[in-house]
């Protein structure tokens, strides 16, 4: 008798959970249409945070991004532009936002910075987001405006930096940005001293650059390939080992004599925390595709950039031997908020 009470109670428990699952579904609650939801998705706008000023290096991956998933989809991926604070006032909004698929932040190198340069973050870039997808890599390059600095190459430029001392400056996206970085690191293995100048995004800094406000800028060629193109300003240097294809005329670090100035801006996208498993996947599988078109790759390439991709696991760990990478850089270089 209490064997097929117990039977009775097993089948009634199912059955219920049953009903209660069909019901779910039915009201479009949580856990009843997951699949449904993920597949689906988009259904509507979605919200992209990019935590700079529009005009600077993540805006000018994130706009043709957008263009290209507006005509994939049929819905808006807006843009968010929110900066301020080397782009942590953007990643705090987003790591805040709710974890349904309807709001990605797409945030860089920057932000595996931030956490030596900022101690009292009120998110962890490692545990409210989840890494889905690395967009581009994009070299620095270091760029003049030539009335300003009155040079026409890397040579005379050095020449020009150590006959005044202290008197030239560079404008960078904010403290703690790979701009800000990038200068200190220049400034160490060159043996000369320049003043930082932060801004609230790299594109008030290019303005500023351009209108001679600051003499120089360490920036992502992303955000300045096409003021480069148009004389606005002038390239000295890419860093790194190797010329970059869309500048062969602009000499690498190493070839002016800087074998370890090495400096790289890289793009990515992330979803906050609790984000669904089977969303995650429904975004990676179209911004994938979308990084396929023919669009997206011209205005790359245009950039100096490179498309990223990596799995979700890829991105993760580049993620986390970059936070620790910058700590080591941050500490060698002995870099301070202004």
């Amino acid at each position: 008798m209490k064997d097929n009470l117990r039977i009775n109670e097993r089948a009634l428990m199912q059955r219920r959970s049953v009903l209660l699952g069909a019901a779910a579904a039915g009201l479009g609650l949580p856990g009843g249409s997951a699949l449904a939801q993920a597949s689906a998705w988009p259904t509507k706008p979605v919200n992209l945070v990019v935590p700079f000023p529009a005009g600077g290096g993540t805006d000018a991956f994130a706009r043709p991004l957008a263009a290209q998933f507006s005509k994939a989809t049929g819905k808006t991926l807006i843009i968010d532009n929110r900066g301020g604070a080397g782009g942590t006032v953007g990643a705090s909004y987003a790591a805040k936002a709710h974890p349904d698929g309807y709001t990605l932040f797409m945030g860089a190198v920057h932000h595996a910075i931030a956490p030596s340069m900022y101690p009292k973050l009120d998110y962890d870039l490692e545990k409210d987001f989840i890494p889905l997808f690395l967009l581009a890599n994009v070299p620095q390059v270091l760029v003049i405006n030539p009335k300003a600095v009155p040079v026409t190459n890397f040579k005379q430029f050095m020449d020009h930096v150590k006959r005044n001392p202290g008197k030239l400056n560079y404008g960078s996206a904010g403290a703690g940005t790979s701009h800000h970085l990038a200068g200190e690191l220049f400034k160490q293995q060159a043996n000369v001293f320049i003043t930082h100048i932060p801004y609230r995004g790299a594109g008030p800094a290019l303005q500023d650059l351009i209108g001679g406000q600051v003499d120089m800028m360490f920036d992502g060629l992303g955000s300045s390939a096409t003021h480069i193109k148009a004389g606005r300003i002038k390239a000295l240097m890419v860093s790194g080992t190797k010329r970059n294809p869309a500048f062969p005329d602009v000499p690498c670090a190493a070839e002016v004599g800087l074998p370890d100035y090495t400096v790289t801006t890289w793009y990515g996208l992330w979803a906050p925390k609790g984000t669904p498993a089977d969303v995650q996947a429904r975004i990676v599988d179209e911004v994938r595709k979308l990084g396929a078109s023919e669009e997206l790759k011209t205005i790359w390439a245009s950039n100096g950039a490179e498309y990223g991709g990596m799995t979700q696991p890829q991105f993760a760990a580049m993620v986390s031997s970059e936070v620790k990478r910058w700590a080591a850089v941050v500490k060698a270089s002995g870099a301070k908020l202004d």
